[in-house]
């Protein structure tokens, strides 16, 4: 089958697509409507963390469906609340709520903060509201989600921006504390700043900023829709670090494929009444029910000790290609990791890696001298080996 057997112009384009449908996936792998098979270290932005179609989210979907699928978020439900407590009892946090994306979470997030803050005002009385993020950060694509990313040109895009949100600068504490006012109820950031270049905080700044809020009395926020449910070898992102946060927002891999978040918060701040809070779609049992069988799989022994020795693995191996090639080295945690380019060939690196054949390899350039992986937490050393090997052939074709 052609790909112009597909019509497509009934879907809205909001993205340049290139001229394939993928029609199955297993694993590391997808297959297009022509028979083409592609290595998949993309899956999906980090959300496929198991792989495409894996057993585990098909039985929790099978068995679900046949019990109960939204009884509406005014009730409770089985798997929302085994859900909870398997992340509460894995984490720092008491309560749970959970979303379908992740810019639904930190908007869930941001909200709690804000009433956090109108429950504990200024000494001076003044209202507390601004929450601190970064340059560079990436936070969703709602107004006030891309109104606290740092992403280069958001600021403009939709114009004009959700007020309360300043930008301090990465891994900088001074520039952090530059921005504190009486108006300063938070501060929020991503442990890994994923499309920002795979930039991981350092341990220092971190502790550093942990201290500082606590002795200030502000709210730490941790944005681990991508380095959440165990991208970096550890559950959380924040377990790297030696700090414990007062919130924390997941997404991506919680799901498995499936839409769903949730934000995780300390006793102390779970301050929302009823009616502050909600969506159609909050505690979704279908939803829950596959990612408690996503979480049970990654805290099942041995499979985070995994990640951390294939992200090794991909580490040492993208490292050699750097020395091979003359680039600029890697960085990341666990299996997010980053390749620096040292010029602007990321996007023609991630078209040439698509085309390629028999067989294609899926990457992403966040920007473009940059190459991101994301493979499924379960990937194979073969497979690593294998993408490194296609790496390095089309590495070695554009620098030719």
């Amino acid at each position: 089958m052609e790909f112009k057997d597909y019509d497509t112009t009934s879907l809205l384009q909001y993205t340049k697509r290139p001229p394939l449908v993928f029609t199955s996936g297993a694993g590391s792998w997808l297959t297009d409507h022509s028979g083409k098979r592609y290595l998949d270290f993309l899956q999906g932005w980090a959300v496929n963390c198991l792989g495409h179609a894996p057993r585990v989210v098909e039985q929790a979907l099978s068995a679900q469906a046949k019990k109960l699928i939204n009884p509406s978020p005014a009730f409770f439900n089985e798997p929302s609340i085994a859900l909870a407590q398997l992340l509460t009892n894995n984490s720092c946090f008491d309560r749970a709520f959970f979303a379908s994306s992740g810019a639904e979470a930190n908007e869930s997030a941001m909200k709690l903060a804000r009433k956090w803050g109108q429950l504990h005002p200024a000494a001076n009385g003044s209202s507390r509201f601004e929450i601190i993020t970064f340059e560079s950060s990436f936070h969703g694509r709602t107004l006030a989600m891309m109104s606290a990313s740092g992403k280069p040109g958001w600021d403009t895009l939709f114009a004009p921006q959700v007020a309360g949100f300043p930008k301090a600068r990465f891994n900088d504490i001074d520039s952090v504390a530059a921005l504190i006012s009486e108006h300063t109820v938070a501060v929020m950031l991503e442990p890994v700043q994923g499309e920002g270049g795979v930039v991981p905080a350092t341990k220092e700044f971190m502790q550093a900023l942990r201290a500082l809020t606590q002795q200030l009395g502000l709210l730490l926020i941790v944005d681990e829709v991508q380095t959440g449910v165990g991208r970096t070898g550890a559950m959380f992102g924040y377990q790297l670090f030696g700090i414990e946060p007062d919130i924390m927002t997941l997404g991506k891999g919680i799901g498995g494929g499936v839409p769903l978040a949730a934000m995780l918060c300390r006793e102390e701040v779970a301050c929302f009444a009823p009616g502050d809070q909600g969506g159609t779609y909050t505690g979704h049992a279908l939803m829950t029910a596959v990612g408690l069988a996503v979480t049970q799989e990654i805290l099942a022994p041995g499979f985070l000790v995994s990640v951390q020795k294939k992200g090794t693995i991909l580490a040492a191996g993208l490292e050699k290609l750097s020395v091979q090639f003359g680039l600029q080295g890697e960085r990341g945690e666990g299996l997010l990791r980053a390749l620096k380019l040292g010029s602007d060939i990321g996007p023609q690196i991630v078209e040439a890696a698509r085309d390629l054949a028999p067989i294609g390899l899926l990457l992403n350039s966040p920007k473009p001298d940059l190459l991101r992986f994301m493979p499924a937490l379960n990937v194979s050393t073969e497979e690593i080996t294998q993408m490194l090997a296609l790496l390095s052939e089309v590495i070695a074709t554009i620098k030719a």
